[in-house]
């Protein structure tokens, strides 16, 4: 008995039509080079879980710093919420030069993909515990912070106006999770015209004296690796994140995967990791830890085409 396959006498050029339309991601921006994925079906079935449920279902869960803002551009680092305040209007050369010092000592340890989480943690503690130390006794005036923002040169990545617009035109909270200083970030934010009602923060805050000098930081220090703590210690103050079981959570760091926990009851949590630096070393433990890792990848473009097919008015299939 013969069976015929009809297809079989299709002209080549139509088979690989019907192939790429068959085989066609209905969120391009995946497609880009600098993506990466370790299973591609799993990430594609959560987007559509998510888009089916809705934008009313969603919340979105952000690091700041070298995710948000930019890594670098034209070569160049691009500063962090703690580095904008090295600035002459606000501190010295000599603390200037002990930062720089504590930064080169302590950041490839943060990095340093052979070393456990355990070991860094009380490592990750000493750093920025002597870095607000020698914030404070430089007793960096408030009124001067803007003016240090607008100096600094600091990006945030490209796209940052459609992922925010987009969040508040849809009711959609974002939660910014940082363990920068937030009296920067929030300003930060503010001159990039993006600090809307559904913005809520989670950061190291400066406690200012009556004169408005710094005199010392408010409640426990945030840091890269204690952000489960913080997640579930502040999870029962955000009202207007109860009721959104599907998360987007954005991060830089293997740390920041735990901003989620302080999420109950959560159905859908789709991961995105920023590769900025020591690519080779540390690909294998991001591509195995987030759901999808874009690689150098100055832009919010992968976000931003999710959280368009998420909120889009297509049928709910």
């Amino acid at each position: 008995m013969i069976y015929h396959i009809p297809w079989i006498y299709t002209p080549v050029r139509t088979v690989l039509a019907i192939w790429n339309q068959l085989t066609k991601t209905e969120i391009p921006e995946l497609a880009k080079c600098s993506v990466l994925m370790r299973e591609r079906g799993r990430v594609e079935e959560t987007i559509h879980s998510m888009q089916r449920a809705g934008a009313g279902s969603l919340q979105v869960i952000s690091d700041f710093d070298m995710t948000l803002t930019r890594f670098a551009h034209n070569g160049r680092r691009v500063p962090t919420t703690h580095n904008i305040l090295i600035n002459r209007l606000l501190i010295s050369e000599d603390c200037t030069q002990k930062l720089k010092e504590l930064l080169n000592t302590y950041y490839p340890i943060e990095i340093d993909p052979s070393r456990s989480v355990e070991e860094k943690l009380p490592l990750m503690v000493e750093w920025w515990t002597k870095v607000h130390e020698l914030l404070i006794q430089q007793r960096i005036r408030k009124d001067l912070l803007a003016q240090a923002v607008k100096e600094s040169g600091t990006m945030l990545r490209d796209g940052y106006k459609s992922f925010f617009d987009r969040l508040a035109e849809q009711q959609i909270p974002l939660l910014i999770f940082s363990a920068g200083v937030g009296d920067v970030l929030e300003e930060v934010i503010r001159q990039n015209q993006v600090f809307h009602p559904n913005v809520n923060i989670i950061s190291n805050y400066m406690d200012f004296d009556q004169t408005g000098a710094l005199q010392a930081f408010k409640g426990r220090l945030i840091h890269t690796f204690n952000k489960r703590e913080g997640a579930l210690s502040h999870a029962a103050g955000l009202r207007n994140l109860q009721g959104r079981p599907n998360v987007l959570l954005l991060g830089d760091s293997l740390g920041d995967l735990t901003m989620a926990d302080g999420v109950s009851e959560h159905q859908n949590i789709l991961t995105i990791g920023f590769l900025n630096d020591q690519v080779e070393e540390r690909k294998e433990s991001y591509v195995n830890s987030f759901d999808i890792v874009l690689v150098k990848d100055e832009t919010l473009d992968v976000a931003n085409a999710i959280l368009s097919y998420v909120t889009s008015s297509r049928e709910k299939k």
